[in-house]
């Protein structure tokens, strides 16, 4: 759910339509789905599969792995060849595909090569936010990033709701079928997606500047803090939780509850936290009481005796989260000029995926060898560790490492 917002100013591009912008939503839209409408339904599915904890953990990790080493690649190449359009067929493609291999029974390499090809998906989000950026004029470039970070929660929200309805309904293959004809209809709208020369386009990743940019003490900082920040999202919403609502009695249908519990408040709280509790607080204020809460809500969840109260779990480490993962993307670019602000993004998007898979893939190891609950006490771990670390940063000059 991270957006890379560095942007250098040029002249709008005034042939654009409201046609185009709708076109892009919708592509938008339903890649978004395409990669989230399994997500919520993925361990109850592999769990009925057989498969244990550690092939969860590793299955999920595959999607973090996948991006630490593509991510920053695929951007570099985007900015070199100066087109966005072929990535994002790309990333549609691979989302459509992501959803087949799960569909193929027999062995656990299949949602291994399902998960890999949902992180290949996942990197090409960068030349969706780059391409949006150029239908925007100079002045509008915060409007631009505002818009398509609301487009990104939307459409994962669409994917994760219909979910579970859909096994529920149906049967699991139901969410990777829909799956695939997102990702397929996505991919042939994506030819009459309109490719602008002008407008707000991001300064290109650059290499040259890359040695400046990973010197700097608050973008290691942060980049660390988001590392253990999505080690806990990958653990709870985007991992174990399911597996705990099941083990509750939980419903294919009802996880839809669940989901709808955690991103409604996450959703908020991001657009929230930045704009109007930050200013007011302090932002690494927010981010340590974020993180804190969410230590605690975490842990609470293997505690959770029904399906109520695992709902108000979530309801609460969607708010935490929604505090200080939009902070910690903001405090990512917040000491580069311009010019250097797209290579220290691309840092931190590739660093912040070792979270994605170090976070499920740990946890999946301790649940195997002592019971899910003990995961969960991983992810707090991993939440409390940050909240040390921000206090003590929090007291220190944030400047470049010498």
């Amino acid at each position: 759910m991270q957006i890379e917002s560095a942007a250098r100013l040029s002249q709008p591009n005034l042939a654009l339509s409201r046609f185009d912008h709708i076109v892009f939503i919708a592509v938008t839209l339903l890649y978004w789905s395409t990669l989230y409408v399994y997500v919520p339904i993925l361990t109850p599915f592999m769990k009925e599969g057989g498969y244990s904890d550690v092939l969860i953990g590793v299955v999920l990790g595959s999607y973090g792995f996948t991006q630490m080493f593509i991510r920053f690649p695929l951007g570099l190449l985007s900015d070199k060849m100066h087109k966005r359009k072929p990535f994002m067929m790309l990333g549609l493609l691979s989302g459509a595909l992501s959803c087949l291999l799960f569909m193929i029974p027999g062995s656990w390499m299949w949602p291994l090569a399902g998960r890999i090809m949902s992180g290949v998906c996942a990197s090409a989000w960068v030349a969706f936010t780059v391409l949006y950026a150029a239908y925007f004029s100079a002045g509008e470039a915060t409007k631009a990033m505002s818009n398509i970070s609301f487009l990104t929660v939307i459409g994962q929200l669409i994917g994760m709701t219909l979910s579970g309805w859909l096994a529920d309904t149906f049967n699991w293959n139901a969410a990777f079928i829909v799956g695939i004809g997102f990702g397929v209809t996505g991919f042939l709208l994506t030819f009459a997606v309109k490719e602008p020369q002008g407008g707000v386009t991001r300064s290109p990743i650059s290499l040259q500047y890359l040695r400046d940019v990973i010197r700097n003490r608050t973008l290691l900082q942060v980049s660390l803090l988001s590392i253990l920040a999505h080690s806990v999202l990958f653990i709870t919403m985007f991992g174990f939780t399911p597996l705990k609502a099941t083990s509750l009695g939980a419903t294919s249908g009802q996880l839809t509850i669940i989901v709808i519990a955690f991103m409604v408040p996450h959703a908020v709280t991001s657009l929230l936290s930045g704009r109007i509790i930050a200013p007011r607080i302090g932002t690494w204020n927010v981010a340590a009481a974020g993180f804190a809460l969410s230590a605690v809500f975490t842990v609470a969840i293997a505690y959770s005796p029904s399906l109520g109260w695992l709902a108000a779990t979530q309801a609460l480490n969607g708010f935490a989260q929604g505090l200080h993962l939009p902070l910690l993307l903001g405090l990512a670019i917040q000491p580069f000029e311009p010019s250097k602000r797209a290579t220290a993004m691309g840092f931190y998007q590739a660093v912040y995926s070792i979270g994605m898979f170090a976070g499920p893939f740990l946890a999946g190891f301790i649940n195997d060898g002592f019971g899910r609950e003990y995961g969960f006490w991983l992810g707090g771990a991993f939440a409390l560790s940050a909240v040390v670390l921000t206090l003590i940063w929090q007291r220190s000059p944030h400047q470049t490492i010498r």
